[in-house]
Formats: C-alpha cells, structure tokens, sequence
C-alpha cells in the first residue's frame, strides 16, 4: 500500500486516463502534492480526504496525490510513462503540501495553494479553487 492509499488519497497513476473521465464530465482534477514526513501534508489531507468523499463535494472534481519524493510510476496527462518525482519537477513543484488544479489538458486552472496559508481558511481556499476551476471547465463546453 502506498503512503497516499494508506492516507485515503488516490494516488496519481494514469493522468491520461483520468483526463478522458475529466474531459467527459467536465470535471477538474486536485493534486495534492505531498512528501514522506511532511507534516502540513497531513493536515492538507484532512481537509482533502472529505472533500473527495464527500456525497456534496465527491462528484465535483477527481482528487489525486503525487508523492514529490517518489518514484512510484505515474503516467501523465500526455501519455508519457514518468514518476511521481519527475512530473512534480517538471511542473517546478518544490514545496509541499502545494495543491494544483488541472484541466483536462494537464495545464492549470488558477493559482497554486502552496502551504497550509491560514488553517482556519484553508477549506475554503481548496473549495473556491475547485468551484473556480468548474465554472472554468463548464464556459469552455459551452
């Protein structure tokens, strides 16, 4: 079992075929990006976890977690087989926890949340990020 399993975090796998899912449902995918020890990670997941299993939020967004210091295999949005290590520094992720939210295409939508910033918001802030990217994603079908 991976560290992000054992969390309740799906971990990234085959962005690819998660993006066929997001591109036909409109959906944008989080990523938390996390590390071993990290312990701001831990708080970020508490807040994440519910928020991709909950019955309000679940079918909002897909939620994946990308281990900045591992190896794990991943596909990307691309196709292109890589790890978990390499797409983060690629992507010039550094810091943890940083949430990212994608598209369908792998680009963005909006700002990285680097950090826990103020915990008592820190809910609001992914909640605002996930709504801002699906009023994103539901003007570009339209």
């Amino acid at each position: 079992m991976t560290l992000s399993a054992a969390q309740g975090l799906p971990a990234a796998e085959n962005l690819a075929q998660d993006a066929r899912r997001m591109r036909a449902e409109a959906l944008p995918m989080v990523v938390l990006y996390s590390q071993a020890g990290c312990t701001w990670c831990e708080e970020a997941r508490r807040y994440l976890v519910p928020m991709s299993s909950a019955a309000e939020t679940r079918d909002h967004a897909l939620y994946r977690q990308v281990d900045i210091d591992s190896d794990a295999a991943l596909v990307d949005f691309e196709g292109t087989r890589t790890t978990h290590r390499e797409f983060a520094r690629v992507r010039k992720v550094r810091l943890t926890p940083t949430v990212v939210v994608y598209g369908p295409d792998g680009a963005r939508i909006g700002e990285a949340i680097v950090g826990m910033r103020l915990p008592d918001f820190y809910g609001q802030y992914l909640s605002n990020a996930v709504d801002a990217a699906r009023t994103t994603l539901n003007s570009r079908t339209r």
